[in-house]
C-alpha cells in the first residue's frame, strides 16, 4: 500500500475536500500542482476554531490542519509522507486524528526524534492561557480546561509521547463547541456543515446533540491535548521535556510555542528553522 485517500466535507465550508497520504521519500510535505511545500514554507493565517495554513503566494491554502498535523506529531512522523489535498479544508472525517493515525500506521510511516527540546524551566502566558516548560529526559505533554459548563467543568489530561497511548486515548477524541457558539460561526459564514456524529455540540441545557454520543472520560481534555499537538507540530512537533498547558487554544497555542522559542525556553535539534508565523 503506497497511498491512502480520505474524502469527505469541510466544517467551515461545507464543501467536498480530500486528503491523500503518500509513502514517499524526504521529509513531511504537502504537493501542490506537482510543487513540494515543507512545514517551514507555511505560514499559519488564521487560528480561531481551526488552523489554517497558506504558503508560496496562496499557493496552499488549507483550513482544519491540526488534527492531521496531530496525528503525525502523536505518531513522530517527520519524513516519508507526503501530503495532497483538494479543497479548502482539511476534511472533518471523525472529529479527531484517529483515521489519520490508522492511515499513518498502514503505510508504514517511521518514527523520528524529537525535533525541539525544552533546555529552561519557565512560564509564557498567552491572553489567559498559561504554559509551562521544564527540561525532562522523556516527552511529557499535559492541558488543563476550565469551562463555565457542567457538561466539561475541570478536566486535565496528559501524554507521555507513547504512540500507542496516543492511538488508543488521544486520536479519538472528538471536536466539540456549544450550539450558540456554531450559531454564531453559521452568521459568519464558516462552520456550514457541522456533522454531530463527529462535533461533540453542547446544547445550552448540557447534552450533546443526537445523534452524537456521549463524552468519553476526560474527552473535552483529551482533545484539547490532541489540538495541542497538531499546533506544536508546525514548529517541529512535541518537544523532549514537559509542557503543561492550561486553559490552552489554538491562537495562545501558537503564541506560546513561538514565544518560548524565541525566550530560549525551547530550542530546535539540528538548528531546524521554521519560518512558521501568526498573522
Amino acid at each position: 500500500m503506497d497511498r491512502i485517500a480520505f474524502h469527505g466535507y469541510g466544517l467551515h465550508t461545507g464543501k467536498r475536500c480530500a486528503v491523500t497520504l503518500i509513502r514517499a521519500p524526504g521529509p513531511v510535505c504537502f504537493i501542490v500542482a506537482g510543487e513540494e511545500i515543507s512545514r517551514e514554507q507555511m505560514q499559519v493565517q488564521r487560528a480561531e476554531y481551526g488552523v489554517r495554513v497558506t504558503a508560496l503566494g496562496g499557493r496552499l491554502d488549507v483550513d482544519l490542519v491540526e488534527h492531521l498535523f496531530a496525528a503525525f506529531a502523536g505518531l513522530g512522523v517527520q519524513g516519508g509522507i507526503m501530503v495532497q489535498v483538494e479543497g479548502p479544508e482539511i476534511p472533518l472525517l471523525d472529529g479527531g486524528s484517529r483515521e489519520f493515525g490508522a492511515a499513518l500506521c498502514a503505510l508504514g510511516a517511521p518514527r523520528a526524534a524529537p525535533r525541539l527540546r525544552v533546555v529552561q524551566a519557565g512560564e509564557v502566558v498567552a491572553g489567559e492561557s498559561r504554559y509551562s516548560f521544564e527540561p525532562a529526559d522523556g516527552t511529557q505533554i499535559s492541558v488543563e480546561i476550565d469551562f463555565d459548563c457542567d457538561t466539561i467543568g475541570v478536566q486535565r489530561a496528559n501524554w507521555d509521547g507513547s504512540p500507542t497511548r496516543f492511538l488508543s486515548e488521544i486520536a479519538p477524541a472528538r471536536t466539540f463547541g456549544f450550539r450558540l457558539q456554531y450559531e454564531s460561526l453559521a452568521a459568519l459564514g464558516r462552520a456550514r456543515r457541522v456533522d454531530p456524529r463527529a462535533v461533540m455540540v453542547i446544547e445550552p441545557d448540557g447534552s450533546i446533540t443526537p445523534p452524537g454520543a456521549p463524552p468519553g472520560e476526560l474527552e473535552f481534555a483529551r482533545h484539547k491535548l490532541l489540538d495541542l499537538l497538531g499546533d506544536l507540530y508546525l514548529f517541529g512537533g512535541p518537544p523532549l521535556g514537559r509542557v503543561t498547558a492550561r486553559r490552552p487554544g489554538h491562537r495562545a497555542n501558537h503564541q506560546a510555542i513561538a514565544q518560548a522559542l524565541e525566550y530560549g525556553l525551547l530550542e530546535r535539534a539540528g538548528g531546524v528553522e521554521n519560518s512558521t508565523s501568526q498573522r
